[in-house]
């Protein structure tokens, strides 16, 4: 059935309007997924500019494993995005397909119409049959709205000629919106399967690397235990110099020094305040690095059998890096322990950040510090090359995942 004029129009606006709305929130969802793609892109630079640092050392097996975890993870992620992006280039093409498709439909109707609106135009074209068109009126009544007819039919004429060229141009863009994508989907595919290459290498490196542990799986149990015993030792300390530092903050107070969270002035409230309002958003304790390890308890990636406690996240850096704070604060104390680098303390009211494996420090107990301050140089291990940034974040003695807390982390 043939629409009528109205009907056809109307039917086509609202048509038009909802293409426009799924277009948009098509093309912000695109932009997102293109941003996280950029991301791990710039994710797996830095693992093999790292790696690149440290190939004249020999790493040990559990650090090569942790690389080519880490790196596997990275690889896997970004294979599932970019095949995300596709598929929604694969909704979004289907969509401008269809819109080329109606477009083509209301074009041949509004060309249809203009049509015959010509033939009627070149009928009654000449000066006499509008005059008579005129003069054949009962009144002078019927005479104006017959005048008023013939200007609207003439406007409405002229509007149907610009509807058409602005439909056209319309047809055009969405022809070369749609090439344009399918030219992306391309690429996106064809860089897909690079990644799928390298992906596919890494595990096969990994695997190599897992057999030759297997041989000898007791002595790299009883070193994983071992760090373990030492990490959870400084862990224990810093537990009780926390501790230590809630209880003094309660008998300044007046409070009972058992509390278990620190006693806050109006002044720290604010800070505490300002350190939850900015949750997401703080800046990584590094200037470039990559997460090793991430907070929790998990499986070791030699032996499933052990597990990994871990109160904050690991960050590989480059070597000469420097730590810094990554809000402001004071510095609580700075832990120096036999066999063990340098770790800094530092309190936002009643959040504490930590920093591991530090050099050089820069700063001492007591000092405020800045937001990105640089408060030391981090350690390299000489005998790996590794430089290696141990984070934890705090409420009271209760550990957080820095992940929650570092933008982008």
């Amino acid at each position: 059935m043939k629409l009528s004029n109205p009907s056809y129009k109307a039917f086509f606006l609202s048509l038009a309007l909802l293409c426009c709305s799924i277009s948009f929130a098509q093309s912000n969802k695109q932009k997102q997924l293109e941003s996280r793609r950029q991301e791990l892109r710039r994710e797996i630079q830095k693992i093999n500019e790292l790696r690149v640092e440290h190939k004249s050392k020999v790493q040990s097996e559990l650090s090569l494993i942790e690389d080519f975890n880490y790196k596997i993870n990275v690889l896997s992620n970004l294979i599932k995005v970019t095949n995300q992006q596709a598929n929604l280039l694969s909704r979004e093409i289907n969509s401008n397909q269809k819109i080329i498709s109606d477009l083509r439909t209301e074009l041949k109707q509004l060309k249809e119409d203009y049509a015959a609106m010509i033939v009627k135009s070149y009928k009654s074209r000449n000066q006499q049959s509008r005059i008579m068109f005129l003069l054949s009126s009962e009144d002078f009544k019927q005479a104006y709205k017959r005048i008023q007819y013939i200007k609207q039919y003439s406007n409405h004429q002229r509007k149907q000629g610009e509807l058409i060229k602005a439909k056209t141009a319309e047809l055009q863009a969405t022809n070369t919106q749609l090439l344009e994508q399918q030219e992306l989907k391309k690429k996106l595919i064809s860089e897909n399967k690079i990644i799928q290459l390298s992906l596919e290498k890494e595990r096969k490196d990994h695997q190599a690397l897992m057999e030759s542990i297997k041989k000898n799986l007791s002595m790299y149990a009883a070193q994983i235990q071992q760090k373990q015993r030492e990490a959870d030792k400084i862990d224990k300390e810093i537990d009780r110099l926390i501790k230590a530092a809630i209880a003094k903050s309660n008998e300044k107070a007046g409070k009972k020094s058992s509390s278990e969270s620190f006693a806050l002035t109006a002044e720290e409230k604010v800070l505490a305040s300002n350190f939850i309002a900015n949750k997401g958003k703080l800046p990584w304790p590094v200037e470039r690095g990559v997460v090793r390890l991430g907070y929790g308890t998990q499986r070791h990636p030699i032996d499933n059998s052990l597990t990994i406690k871990s109160n904050g996240v690991r960050i590989a850096t480059a070597k000469g890096a420097k730590a810094r704070a990554v809000f402001e604060g004071e510095v609580s104390e700075i832990l120096r322990m036999k066999h063990v680098n340098p770790i800094v303390m530092i309190r936002h009211g009643n959040y504490l950040t930590i920093y591991k494996n530090l050099s050089t420090v820069y700063v001492k107990k007591g000092d405020k510090v800045t937001t990105k301050q640089e408060i030391g140089e981090i350690a390299t291990n000489s005998s790996n090359g590794e430089t290696i940034l141990s984070f934890i974040l705090s409420k009271g003695r209760e550990t957080e995942n820095p992940a929650s807390w570092i933008y982008k982390m």
